[in-house]
């Protein structure tokens, strides 16, 4: 069974300081090519950890870009 493994890279200590990710959007087109039953897990440090998603890791949250520069 083919499994899409995700990369977690650490690239920035805060959201704003993030140069590039992907949309939801784009997410969404990019999986459209992967059976829905795919599972897909996230790899961490070059391969030595794994860890799964479920819904209760991913959240909505409001950033303010001068939240930081403000304090």
């Amino acid at each position: 069974m083919t499994t899409l493994i995700i990369e977690a890279r650490r690239t920035a200590y805060s959201p704003k300081d993030i140069r590039s990710t992907m949309t939801v959007g784009e997410l969404i087109n990019y999986l459209e090519d992967y059976d829905e039953d795919t599972p897909i897990i996230l790899s961490h440090d070059n391969g030595y950890i794994y860890g799964g998603i479920n819904q209760y890791d991913i959240r909505e949250d409001e950033y303010d870009d001068d939240e930081e520069d403000n304090e």
